[in-house]
């Protein structure tokens, strides 16, 4: 019989086998990396905590890489938001309570104050200083007011009260919270109480109107009598403007007439003076022109032109010096 053929004992893969450990370690390793890599989103910062502690430095913007497992990181706001606090119930002093749907807190973490903040209160920082702290101070608001002053008298003061709180609470306890604004809407109240606001409401909505009616006629009648007034005192200005013009023209016509007097009565003067003058020149030159010797020659000439003839003795005479006729005449009387 043929020999029997002896079994030869399989070569080792050593090669092989590091080959695929060291690929697995590659895989392992890409996965492990992988895994700490994470991103922080604009407007906000990163925080990482390592074994449990806070790592003393602040993530900007973009990618990151931690250590698995032993790394743990978050994202903090730090730009502008809105936290809505829901569902508030509170009592009032005379024991009804009221429910406020949502009041919403706008406020910011200042990027400086975020290692801080985060380290004393955790990441959920906001729970404690706004969510908790509205529930605090809305049940303090309510202790201290009465349903009236609550729902109406003093609502519109809640939301600043609040406001002013909160930022007195985050800065004393320097978290670097900025509150910007507080916005509270209408507390719900019972239904049979509401019904009677809505009628009270109603009738005040009512009077109101009636008011304004009234204002409106007090308004028209004030209107119409400032109206007559200033159409009055317009009349009067626009009498006293032509009695102002009458008496200036009787002013002037006053001016004018003394004028006139005054120019008649200088050339009156004038006039006068001129004749006067003219008289007394007349008579000057009459005592110069009528001389004895210019008389006799009138007498003459008076008697030439006379066409009646004249009989007697004393004719002759007619005809002697008129100055001698005069002086025996005169001399006649004497004797």
């Amino acid at each position: 019989s043929p020999p029997l053929a002896t079994a030869c004992p399989p070569r080792p893969r050593t090669s092989a086998t590091m080959i695929e450990l060291v690929a697995a370690a590659v895989v392992l390793a890409v996965i492990f990396g992988g895994s700490g890599i994470y991103k922080v989103n604009e407007g906000h910062v990163g925080v990482r905590w390592r074994a449990g502690a806070l790592v003393d430095s602040l993530e900007s913007p973009g990618l990151h890489w931690k250590l698995p497992f032993i790394d743990k990181h978050a994202e903090v706001l730090v730009q502008m938001q809105t936290d809505s606090v829901g569902n508030i119930a509170c009592g009032t002093s005379g024991g009804v309570m009221v429910y406020f749907d949502r009041i919403e807190v706008v406020n910011r973490l200042d990027r400086n104050s975020v290692l801080k903040t985060i380290r004393d209160y955790g990441e959920n920082y906001d729970k404690i200083w706004i969510f908790d702290k509205i529930h605090h101070e809305v049940n303090q608001f309510c202790s201290k007011h009465t349903l009236q002053e609550v729902y109406i008298d003093k609502f519109d003061q809640l939301d600043e009260q609040l406001q002013t709180a909160l930022q007195a609470s985050c800065s004393e306890y320097g978290t670097g919270i900025h509150i910007s604004a507080v916005r509270v809407t209408k507390p719900r109240i019972p239904e049979a109480i509401l019904k009677n606001y809505e009628k009270i409401e109603a009738e005040k909505t009512n009077m109101r109107i009636v008011q304004q009616r009234q204002q409106v006629v007090l308004q028209e009648a004030e209107t119409e009598s400032k109206k007559q007034q200033i159409e009055a005192q317009r009349e009067k200005a626009v009498k006293e403007i032509g009695m102002d013009q009458q008496i200036m023209e009787q002013q002037k016509l006053a001016e004018m007439e003394a004028i006139k007097s005054e120019a008649e009565t200088k050339k009156s003067k004038s006039k006068a003076e001129a004749e006067a003058y003219a008289i007394q020149k007349l008579a000057e030159a009459n005592k110069q022109l009528l001389t004895p010797e210019y008389l006799t020659e009138l007498l003459y000439k008076a008697i030439s032109n006379n066409s009646k003839i004249y009989f007697g003795d004393s004719i002759p005479k007619m005809f002697a010096d008129p100055a001698l006729s005069l002086l025996g005449a005169g001399s006649e009387g004497k004797d």
